[in-house]
C-alpha cells in the first residue's frame, strides 16, 4: 500500500467516512459472507502434556547433565507449551553409548522377523494414539489440525508399516548381496513435519538392524517425546531408540561424535553444508535432505480450476512449511490472467486462524523467528518492485504468529523472493511462452528438490519431467507422498534418498 493511500484512509477514517475500497472489495465481501463458518475446535482436554520433559536415553527419561531446560512456545497463542531438556555433549555421549550397547548386544543380533514385529507394533500404536498425536502436532507446530490428522500422523504410521515389512526381506531388496547394518545412526529432524520426519528416519534404520540417537527440532520436540512413550509401551529394547532434545549445539555434538556411523539430516541448506564439511575425511555415511524452491508449471492446456486447487495445496494449506512446496508458479501466458484471477478469488475463501479449528486452512507460523523471516522476505519482495497481493483475512487472531496468504506478480528471475527459500505462505508468479522457457526458468535456482507439471497431455508430462532437475516431479497434483516412493533432491537440495527401497541403502553396508 502506498503512503498516499494510507494517508487517504487515515483522513477518511478521521472524518467518519468509510475507507476507500479496492477493486476487489465486493469480491472479498461476497466470499467472506459465503465462507462464514462457525468455529469447530478440536478438543485438547484429554491430551496430557507435562510441564517438563527430559531426554529419552537407554529406555527411560533422563535428567540432562547440566540440568538446563528451554521453553517451547505454542505459536498460535504465544503461551509456553512445555519445557524440554537442553542437550549437551555429555547427554549425547550417554545416548550414543546406550545405542552402541543396544546395537552390539541386542538389536543387531535379533532375528529380522522379531525386529519387524517391534516396528509393526509401533505403527499400530501410532494409529491408536493418532488423535492425540495430531492435536499435539498442531499445538506444537501451528499446522491446521486437518493436515496433522489427515496427512502427518497417518503417513508416519504408514512408513513404520512399510519398513516393518522390509525387516525380514532384505535379501530380496538387495539380490545377491548381503546387507549388514551400519551401526549407530545420528538423526536430526526439522520442525515442519516433526513426527513424519521421525518416521522417515527411524523406521528404515530399525528395519535394517541399526540403533538411533535422534534430535528433534527445538521448537517441535513434543511428538518425538510422545514417540518415546510409544517405544516404551511397545517394549522396544532399551537403547535402540534414544531422543536428545536441544538446539544447534546438540545437533553438532551428534554429528561430531566419533562413535556414530551414519548421519541423517533434514533442514536448511546452510546447516547441511556445515555438516557435510564436518563429515569430510571421516568414514561416516550420510544423507542430507535440504532446502527447495519448487517450480509449479501450469501449461495452457491444463484444467485451470484443478490447477488452482493444486497451487493452494502446494503452498498455502501447509503455510509454505514444506521444503518441496510449490513456491514458484510458472504459468503459460495464454491463461495467466485467468488463472491469477481465479487464484485471488480462491485465496479469499481461505481461513487463517486457530490450528485446532477444523475449519482452518492456514494455521500459525511455527515460531516468532520464522514469522519475522517471512515478513522480511515480503518486505524484500516489495522493495524489489514486485506487485503484492494478500488475501483479506481481516479476522486474524490477536495473538500468535499468523501470516496472510501472499502472492507476488511482476517478479524477475533474479529477485531474491524467486531464488531463496522463504518457508512461508508466499508464492511468486512468473509467465512463460514455450515449454523450453518454462524448463529454463524452473531449473534456474540453486535447488532441485521437487516440482509440478499441469497439463492434459501425458507426452508433455514425460518430456518436461525428464528435463527438470528435481528429485520429485508431480503431474496434475502436488505434495503427494507414499512410503514406497523415494524422496530427495539435486544440487543444493541434498544428497541421497529417503523412502521406498532407496531409503534402505543409507542404512546398510552391502557385501
Amino acid at each position: 500500500m502506498s503512503e498516499k493511500t494510507k494517508e487517504n484512509e487515515a483522513e477518511a477514517t478521521a472524518n467518519g467516512s468509510p475507507k476507500p475500497t479496492s477493486p476487489n472489495a465486493d469480491l472479498k465481501h461476497d466470499f467472506a459472507s459465503f465462507w462464514n463458518y462457525s468455529p469447530a475446535p478440536e478438543s485438547s482436554d484429554f491430551v496430557e502434556i507435562r510441564k517438563q520433559y527430559q531426554h529419552y536415553i537407554d529406555g527411560s527419561f533422563s535428567v540432562p547433565a547440566k540440568k538446563r531446560y528451554f521453553k517451547s512456545i505454542n505459536p498460535a497463542t504465544e503461551e509456553v507449551l512445555a519445557e524440554f531438556a537442553e542437550g549437551t555433549s555429555e547427554d549425547v555421549d550417554k545416548a550414543v553409548k546406550a545405542a552402541r550397547k543396544a546395537y552390539d548386544k541386542v538389536w543387531s543380533k535379533l532375528p529380522a522377523r522379531e525386529r519387524g514385529k517391534y516396528i509393526y507394533r509401533i505403527a499400530r500404536m501410532i494409529q491408536e494414539r493418532a488423535r492425540e498425536l495430531a492435536i499435539i502436532e498442531s499445538m506444537d507446530g501451528g499446522k491446521p489440525i486437518r493436515e496433522s490428522r489427515d496427512v502427518d500422523v497417518p503417513l508416519a504410521a504408514a512408513y513404520f508399516f512399510y519398513y516393518a515389512g522390509w525387516a525380514d526381506k532384505l535379501d530380496y531388496a538387495f539380490p545377491g548381496r548381503k546387507a549388514e547394518p551400519v551401526g549407530v545412526c545420528g538423526q536430526i529432524i526439522p520442525w515442519n513435519f516433526p513426527l513424519l520426519m521421525l518416521a522417515w528416519k527411524i523406521a528404515p534404520a530399525l528395519a535394517t538392524g541399526n540403533t538411533v540417537v535422534l534430535k528433534p527440532a527445538e521448537t517441535t520436540s513434543l511428538t518425538a517425546l510422545k514417540f518415546a512413550e510409544i517405544c516404551m509401551d511397545a517394549g522396544l529394547p532399551a537403547g535402540v531408540v534414544n531422543i536428545v532434545t536441544g538446539a544447534g549445539q546438540t545437533g553438532a555434538a551428534i554429528v561430531d561424535h566419533p562413535d556414530i556411523n551414519k548421519i541423517a539430516f533434514t533442514g536448511s541448506t546452510e546447516v547441511g553444508k556445515i555438516i557435510q564439511k564436518s563429515l569430510a575425511g571421516t568414514d561416516k555415511k550420510f544423507t542430507l535432505e535440504l532446502g527447495g524452491k519448487g517450480p509449479n508449471i501450469i501449461f495452457e492446456d491444463a484444467s485451470v480450476d484443478q490447477a488452482v486447487e493444486g497451487i493452494v495445496n502446494a503452498i498455502f494449506f501447509n503455510q509454505g512449511h514444506v521444503c518441496c512446496a510449490g513456491s514458484r508458479l510458472l504459468v503459460q501466458e495464454g491463461i495467466a490472467d485467468k488463472l491469477i484471477k481465479k487464484l485471488k478469488q480462491r485465496m479469499e475463501t481461505l481461513i487463517v486462524g486457530d490450528p485446532l479449528d477444523k475449519n482452518t486452512d492456514i494455521g500459525a507460523i511455527n515460531s516468532k523467528m520464522q514469522f519475522n523471516k517471512i515478513n522480511e522476505y515480503i518486505e524484500i519482495g516489495i522493495k524489489e518492485g514486485a506487485t503484492i497481493h494478500q488475501s483479506n483475512s481481516s479476522n486474524l487472531p490477536d495473538k500468535g504468529y499468523f501470516c496472510k496468504p501472499t502472492i507476488f506478480t511482476g517478479v524477475a528471475q533474479s529477485n531474491r523472493i524467486v531464488q531463496e527459500e522463504i518457508f512461508g505462505p508466499v508464492l511468486t508468479i512468473q509467465t512463460f511462452r514455450t515449454p523450453e522457457e518454462a524448463v529454463e526458468k524452473a531449473n534456474n535456482t540453486p535447488y532441485g528438490l521437487a516440482g509440478g507439471i499441469w497439463t492434459d497431455k501425458g507426452s508433455k508430462i514425460f518430456k518436461i519431467s525428464q528435463k527438470l532437475r528435481s528429485g520429485v516431479v508431480w503431474a496434475n497434483t502436488f505434495n503427494k507422498f507414499d512410503p514406497t516412493s523415494p524422496f530427495g533432491g539435486y544440487k543444493e537440495s541434498g544428497v541421497g534418498r529417503e523412502g521406498g527401497l532407496h531409503g534402505l541403502y543409507p542404512y546398510v553396508n552391502l557385501k
